[in-house]
């Protein structure tokens, strides 16, 4: 029998035309920002906030959760399109995405995007309503210890996938943890590399470093390969396709189908990362996409099959990750990542108190909460459909034109976030930056994880030292961090002992990563 609070819950939602409204209207401008590098989520989230405090709980949630999950899919247009990461949890899959689009498939890719994406939602948020309370508990059992322990095999994975090149892909990871220093130190208050510049306490912004190594190289290495025609115009991007997504949507489907055990993977990948605070979409990514690529292919599977494949892969857990950051903002009043902390003001604001007791106290606000998270995954199908088609049309503009107005917009991404021209030429050091790294054959993927995680990795290593009088058997210490530190031990090996598949290519690099991904080409 169904319990009666469920059926209310659902009837509230379902019903009510301004959770409809609030759903819809949070849809169209989750996927815009999600869409324009620079904008993220959060910031997203916080210029919601005042609209919410007019809404009721129930749409104010609604238009929170159906936000935050069109926003995540909306960074896989440039990033798949442009290779210009919409947020920072696309860029994992950059190289990737953008290299289907050179070859004539962005539809597919696209397509696999959204579809992996409504699927990891959906499946998220059942992992939120069957083991919410359960899963809970496994997030305090993680000490600083364990959480070093994720974070190292967040980087580990960054290296993993640089499959030709894993020196490259180390270098990569330890110029952004060389980044990721500069400022005041998090447990000293010490400054470091800021060179006298007030600007630099607060650290170099991964933002504005992630659009300048994405988007002004990209910027850059089109300007230098620009092809002049007979008339003196510029030739235009390759085509991307058919630009009918509609078309692509049962391939797209049956893809899904055929590989649930990798789609119930990656999904469980995700919710678990993403209850752990501090971890969120941008490792849940990383990791999937590692395992991904350590899982095997049929030899006979063609480069693209398994390159799609792996981009559903890391789509899926970045979006079940939403739902598992849900997870200990609703039990125990811990925000799982930045959106959600946002998200307990928010329900704070509407005098909802966090906590065990709230599916006592609450119980219409938690049932209604899961409807939510099932209809904003729905809805984002056709919303997503509709952007892709949109989004399509940005390959067929000429260069001469396109090139000026990624970079527009890759300066106002910049100075978008804190109105500071100091971000726009952080952008612009680190669009050269990127520049010479790729002409080099260093993946900036992971440089950005560095910059992501270098801070809470050496936090967590100086609060497990400093508990520990220096010894560092405190790393493990406790069996959650033996596990993780066995898991680090066996990505490595794998990756080290796996032999290398390298493409036709003639440089060795894989399909749809590094080099190979121009949009020149």
């Amino acid at each position: 029998m169904i319990d009666p609070t469920i059926v209310e819950a659902a009837g509230q939602v379902l019903l009510d035309p301004v959770v409809w409204l609030a759903v819809i209207s949070a849809a169209v401008y989750g996927v815009f920002v999600g869409a324009v590098p620079g904008l993220t989520a959060t910031m997203a989230m916080a210029l919601l906030v005042p609209v919410t405090y007019w809404l009721p709980p129930l749409p104010a949630l609604a238009a929170v959760v159906t936000m935050v999950a069109c926003a995540i899919f909306a960074g896989d247009i440039p990033t798949i399109l442009l290779r210009i990461p919409g947020t920072p949890a696309s860029a994992a899959y950059a190289d990737i995405g953008s290299g289907l689009s050179a070859r004539g498939k962005a539809d597919l890719a696209l397509v696999t995007a959204l579809v992996s994406s409504v699927a990891g939602g959906l499946i998220g948020a059942a992992v939120l309503i069957v083991l919410g309370s359960q899963l809970a508990q496994v997030g305090t059992l993680f000490s600083p210890s364990e959480h070093f322990w994720l974070y190292v095999l967040g980087l580990s994975c960054a290296v993993v996938v640089s499959r030709d090149a894993p020196g490259r892909g180390a270098l990569a990871v330890l110029f952004g943890l060389l980044v990721s220093t500069v400022g005041l130190s998090a447990v000293h208050a010490q400054s470091r590399f800021t060179l006298g510049n007030p600007e630099l306490y607060q650290g170099i912004g991964f933002i504005p470093a992630m659009i300048g190594l994405f988007g002004v190289s990209e910027v850059l290495k089109n300007l230098i390969t620009l092809e002049v025609g007979p008339e003196g115009g510029t030739e235009g991007i390759p085509p991307a396709g058919s630009n009918r997504p509609i078309r692509s949507l049962p391939l797209g489907i049956v893809r899904l189908m055929r590989r649930p055990l990798a789609v119930l993977r990656s999904s469980a990948i995700g919710s678990l990362i993403g209850m752990l605070p501090g971890a969120g979409a941008d490792v849940a990514s990383w990791v999937s996409l590692g395992v991904s690529r350590r899982s095997g292919h049929d030899p006979r599977t063609p480069d693209d099959e398994a390159a799609l494949d792996r981009l559903g892969d890391a789509t899926t857990a970045n979006s079940s990750a939403l739902a598992g950051a849900w997870i200990p903002a609703l039990i125990l009043g811990i925000p799982g990542d930045s959106v959600t902390a946002i998200v307990i003001g928010v329900l704070m604001m509407k005098d909802l108190r966090p906590g065990p007791e709230i599916f006592e106290k609450q119980p219409i606000i938690v049932y209604g909460l899961y409807t939510i998270f099932l209809l904003a995954n729905l809805v984002l199908l056709p919303i997503g459909l509709a952007a892709i088609k949109a989004g399509g049309l940005v390959l067929r503009v000429p260069k001469r034109i396109l090139m000026p107005v990624i970079l527009l917009f890759c300066v106002l991404g910049a100075f978008a976030i804190n109105g500071s021209g100091f971000d726009v030429g952080v952008m612009l050091a680190f669009g050269l930056i990127g520049f010479v790294l790729e002409r080099r054959g260093v993946p900036l993927g992971p440089v950005v994880l560095g910059i992501i995680l270098g801070g809470p990795l050496e936090e967590r290593l100086i609060q497990v030292l400093t508990a520990s009088d220096g010894s560092p058997w405190a790393f493990v210490d406790r069996w959650p961090a033996r596990v993780l530190a066995g898991a680090w031990v066996v990505l490595l090996v794998l990756g080290l002992a796996r032999p290398r598949r390298r493409s036709g290519g003639g440089r060795g690099e894989p399909v749809g990563s590094g080099n190979s991904s121009r949009l020149s080409s």
